[in-house]
């Protein structure tokens, strides 16, 4: 795991294994050891959804983020590094173009998608699985998973605000101000999600499983943060924005359920209970407001908020299949199994 025992609930994380060669690279280079960076044609000529460049971007994401114990701050804007994960980007880009979806610019198409709820389980649907059958044991592994997402879920969407305007923005910055606890710290919602993970016998310190994270795992959360730092992308991110807040209110309230189910407690419910509600008002809020005063002022950008919402379901369902796949056999869809709590 990436956290030592010793770390404070505060403190950044360790640096996480490596898992190939580029990885390698990188975290050699962030531990100071002078080893050489992997060029641009090996970055781009790797497995785009794979474990060795998810984690190579994560770890070069975390940067902007908290950053990893021991690990030189200035190293965030390191131009080197930068064209590392610059290839990685592309690379990963590049194939969310091909795969995402039909793609096009019609926005309001891709978001009435996003609230066709499906009659039934459809068979790729963890929330689903979750509430009929999921057991204790299912349900921590899903937060495990999620924590690496959720506990920073809101923040890399504040980088879009600044390149914003208008409707678009306060919009924006009125949702996320529900993200962020309407003003108190025990409401923030990144701190509800450690709640229900530590309810549910967890170790809820930021990065903590980051290690026993698959790369589809990874790979979900680096699409934000890759939407997020790129202003040119910033249509994607607001297309990313929607998918989550849309498709949340009826999964969190499947994911509930699960839980009281299998006997957890209050705290770990409050969590999917406060984004039944809260995602039912942002979903009206984020569609005509947010993604509607974006395309007034910017109709060129329909094409890149369709890109967002058609990679963040892609993403989903490729880690929804890994899971599945794993439960249904029996085993964990972690790297490394959990401890019993």
């Amino acid at each position: 795991m990436t956290t030592p025992d010793t770390a404070t609930p505060g403190s950044p994380a360790a640096p996480p294994r490596a898992r190939g060669p580029l990885s390698e690279s990188v975290l050699a280079v962030l531990a100071g050891d002078g080893a050489p960076l992997p060029g641009a044609d090996a970055v781009r000529r790797s497995d785009p959804y794979g474990d060795d460049l998810h984690l190579l971007l994560y770890v070069l994401y975390e940067l902007h983020y908290r950053g990893f114990a021991g690990v030189d701050e200035r190293l965030e804007w390191d131009p080197a590094l930068l064209g590392v994960r610059a290839a990685a980007e592309d690379a990963f880009l590049d194939a969310l173009r091909r795969d995402s979806g039909a793609g096009g610019n019609d926005v309001a198409k891709a978001v009435d998608a996003l609230q066709l709820e499906p009659v039934g389980d459809d068979g790729h649907s963890v929330s689903h699985h979750l509430q009929r059958e999921g057991e204790l044991w299912q349900l921590r592994e899903y937060a495990a998973v999620r924590s690496l997402y959720h506990l920073k879920e809101a923040d890399p969407h504040l980088w879009v605000v600044p390149r914003l305007r208008g409707r678009a923005k306060a919009a924006m910055v009125a949702v996320e101000f529900d993200e962020f606890g309407a003003g108190r710290a025990e409401d923030i919602h990144a701190q509800l999600f450690a709640d229900l993970m530590t309810d549910i016998g967890l170790d809820a310190r930021y990065g903590r499983y980051l290690d026993a994270a698959p790369a589809q795992a990874l790979a979900t959360v680096n699409l934000m943060s890759l939407f997020g730092l790129h202003r040119r992308l910033r249509g994607a991110l607001v297309g990313h924005f929607a998918a989550v807040e849309i498709t949340s209110s009826p999964g969190s309230r499947r994911l509930a359920a699960a839980l009281r189910r299998v006997g957890a407690g209050v705290d770990a419910q409050r969590f999917y209970d406060e984004h039944v509600e809260a995602d039912a008002v942002h979903e009206q809020v984020v569609r005509h407001e947010v993604i509607g005063g974006l395309l007034e002022d910017e109709p060129g950008l329909a094409a890149d908020i369709v890109l967002g919402i058609e990679a963040t379901g892609h993403l989903e369902d490729l880690l929804g299949d890994h899971l599945l796949a794993a439960w249904r056999e029996g085993r964990s869809a972690l790297r490394a199994p959990l401890t019993q709590p």
